[in-house]
């Protein structure tokens, strides 16, 4: 009697197990996506990270669950695209303009055309992108696009003109080296981390980079002063693994579709806001002092880059692109925006 019972009481419980297994897989069967990023945590790439994290969990009803990376800590950033590509990340945010060449249509977004925003800038970026499914994406799912706000002179010393430019050394990155030196001043290519103790120690006297930076990094403090010239933008890219998406459910499919251009109007609206804010803390701060270009500089500014985009007309048309067509979209979608947000 007593093996009966033990018996009865095994069967009891191995049913018990095999009930109770599937609703703790069930419980346990959100779908984890990795994301990896560059910039540090605090920084607007990562920003715009994290909400979009949070809004793809609530939408999903806790279905899918983003684990991010912020700082290079699961991939660098010139290897985040490959590194998505390849499984290493499923999710990856870089920035264009680090690997020049590569990304031929998006590089007419980082060229000289007086972007006054990064909500524009985005849009604008996100609709050439979608309207010509350039190849260079082909291997990845798009989530979506955006930029930096417009990049402008920090410097140690008052820039009230470009004659005040001339000779000055100024950290630099991507397209700006270029920039820098067509505008009269020296270009010098350093990490953004060396920045503060090269301005210290005179090796540079400012930089070129979008202006949260004056609170994020605390550069109010190695740069009392901001000149205004609208310089160009910086593209990013937020790609899926193409395995990955294809692997999704339908339903999450969608939600994340939907949400591709919404979060290009979220990250530009956010980092304008975030520039205010930063200039407003760096002035209370720091008595940080901002200028702007009187109107003949501004005009010789246009003149003295416009070459750069004459050039890139004529390398991207050699590869095949319509690449005048592709610059007037870019203009065209730039004055579109810029009359809808004014």
């Amino acid at each position: 009697m007593n093996a009966i019972k033990a018996l009865c009481a095994g069967v009891t419980l191995v049913l018990g197990m095999m009930l109770s297994a599937p609703s703790a897989a069930r419980a346990d069967a959100a779908i984890r996506l990795t994301y990896a990023n560059f910039p540090p945590a605090a920084t607007f790439p990562c920003v715009q990270m994290e909400h979009w994290a949070k809004e793809v969990e609530k939408r999903t009803g806790g279905k899918v669950k983003v684990q991010t990376f912020p700082g290079g800590t699961l991939l660098a950033a010139k290897n985040i695209l490959d590194g998505v590509i390849s499984g290493l990340a499923d999710i990856g945010n870089f920035a264009m303009s680090y690997q020049p060449g590569r990304f031929p249509v998006s590089e007419a977004v980082d060229l000289p055309l007086g972007f006054t925003s990064a909500k524009v800038a985005s849009l604008t970026l996100y609709d050439l992108i979608e309207k010509y499914q350039p190849k260079e994406f082909e291997k990845v799912k798009i989530l979506t696009l955006f930029t930096c706000p417009p990049t402008n002179f920090m410097t140690k010393a008052p820039v009230r003109s470009l004659a005040d430019l001339k000779g000055m050394e100024l950290r630099v990155a991507g397209t700006s080296a270029e920039v820098v030196k067509r505008l009269g001043g020296v270009p010098v290519a350093m990490p953004q981390s060396e920045t503060p103790e090269a301005i210290q120690k005179g090796v540079v006297k400012g930089m070129v980079s979008s202006m949260e930076i004056l609170q994020d990094f605390k550069f109010a403090a190695y740069t009392p002063y901001a000149t205004i010239a609208n310089l160009p933008v910086v593209t990013f890219a937020v790609v899926m693994n193409r395995e990955k998406w294809d692997s999704l459910p339908a339903d999450v499919r969608r939600v994340l579709d939907d949400m591709r251009r919404e979060q290009a109007l979220w990250t530009g609206s956010y980092v304008d806001a975030h520039v205010t804010e930063a200039l407003d803390w760096s002035r209370k701060n720091y008595n940080h002092q901002v200028f702007t270009l009187p109107a003949t500089d501004a005009e010789a500014v246009r003149n003295r880059l416009k070459p750069m985009v004459d050039e890139y007309v004529k390398r991207v048309a050699a590869l095949g692109l319509p690449a005048e067509q592709i610059v007037a979209d870019a203009l065209a979608l730039k004055k579109k925006y810029e009359q809808q947000y004014k």
